[in-house]
This record gives structure tokens, sequence and C-alpha cells, in this order.
């Protein structure tokens, strides 16, 4: 595997980037993989350097540039803890159209090299980035085959990009793998999303995870679920076999 970390220029600046590929076998396709709220940390790139090993240039930018972080360190459990609050400051300074113009960048970077292809590409979003995911495949139809929210948020929105719209505007196939119990998207959040998928005829799949929590793919989480942590391991390599493969 070959690893790189980059400075990617953007319309606001540069995003500091965690590339890693395999070394051999390419061009390979591309997997913009969306960091959550706790921002960059060796566990995403951990995740992201399984992926890769599957044959993708997977690429994890940091988000949160335009406020100048990048690794928050620990987040402690307490809503009142400061550095939970400021968390939340840096998740709410971002949004859909800008994320969805770092993609733009982060795709036109990955087409200069010869390592990456971006005629397939796949996205995938934890927690608050589930929504990224999901709208990079409405934003760019022609790019992107294969989309993946896991426990993401903000999935039904009264804005025209909203997540459970997104059946309407692209032909990728779509997966939403939520938790059992999660306050932020509950229950009747998603039977929303499942329901907009079935009225549009969307090419997508709303899995629930039983008996598990927000966070449960993540290893260092209280939360973790080994069990459902490695079935939507699988979820994702059979999605993005399925259409990103020639």
């Amino acid at each position: 595997m070959i690893d790189q970390q980059i400075e990617i220029p953007t319309k606001d600046g540069h995003t500091t980037t965690f590339i890693t590929h395999p070394e051999r076998g390419g061009p390979h396709p591309v997997i913009l993989f969306y960091m959550d709220a706790p921002a960059i940390r060796e566990e995403l790139r951990d995740m992201a350097r399984r992926l890769g090993t599957s044959g993708y240039y997977v690429m994890l930018p940091n988000l949160y540039y335009r406020s100048g972080v990048m690794e928050l360190g620990p987040i402690p459990p307490d809503p009142e803890a400061p550095e939970r609050k400021r968390m939340f400051g840096y998740m709410n300074s971002i949004n859909i159209p800008l994320v969805m113009e770092d993609t733009r960048a982060l795709l036109a970077h990955a087409e200069g090299g010869p390592a990456a292809r971006t005629d397939r590409v796949g996205t995938l979003g934890y927690c608050m980035s589930g929504r990224y995911a999901i709208n990079a495949a409405t934003h760019f139809p022609d790019r992107v085959k294969a989309a993946a929210s896991i426990y993401g948020t903000h999935l039904v929105t009264d804005q025209p990009d909203s997540p459970h719209l997104a059946g309407q505007k692209t032909r990728a196939e779509l997966y939403f793998g939520c938790a059992e119990t999660d306050i932020y998207a509950p229950m009747e959040t998603i039977e929303k999303v499942r329901q907009a998928m079935e009225n549009d005829r969307a090419n997508a799949e709303v899995e629930i995870y039983p008996g598990t929590h927000h966070g449960f793919a993540f290893p260092k989480r209280p939360v973790y679920d080994r069990d459902a942590a490695e079935r939507h391991w699988e979820r994702l390599l059979s999605l993005y076999s399925r259409n990103l493969s020639s």
C-alpha cells in the first residue's frame, strides 16, 4: 500500500488529505471518505487503508480546514465539555454546498494522477457526513456510482438537497446503514428515508443494524459492535464491487 498526506487546493484554501491505494494494479477507482464530526484521526486512516486494500484509491480530506484545524484529539462524552462544544462549532461551520466544492477539488486532483480513475467513484460518510456522501451522488451523477451513509444525520430536511430526495436525482446505488438506537437519526427519520426511496424507485437499500447505537462501526468508541461493524464492511465492499468495477 502507498500512503501519502498532501495539500489539495480548493476554492477556499487547501485541504490536507490522506490518500491510500495499492502499490500495483492501478489505476484504481476513487472512494471519497468523508470524516465524521470528531475529525481526522488514526482510526479513520486505518479504515481508509482497509478500503484501499480492496483495490481503491481512497481520499480522506480534512473538512475543517477553513477553521484552521485538523485533528481535535479525544472528545469527552459530556455534552457540556468545552471540547465537545468546540467540535459542534466546527461541524456547523460546514455544509453541503461547501463540501461539494471540496469534492470537486478532490476529483480534479485525482484526475491528474496515474493511480486513480475518476469515471467510477464511490463515496462514504459517517454521522455528519452521511449527507455529504449521498449528495455527492446527486451533484456528480456522471461519476459517483455508489454512495453510502452510515448512521448519517440530517437525512430528512426541508431543503432541496435533503438526502431523502436523492433517489430522484441519481442512478447511483445508495446505501443507508442505520443504528437501531440513534438520537441523531431516530427511527421515524429512517422510515421517511425508506419510504422516499421506495416512492422514487431508487436503487437504494435502507438497513437497520439490530441492537446497535450511533457510532457502532468505530473501533475506538464505547458503542463499538464488532459483528455489526464487520457486517457494514461486507455491505460496503459489496456495494463498491458491484458499481465500481470495470
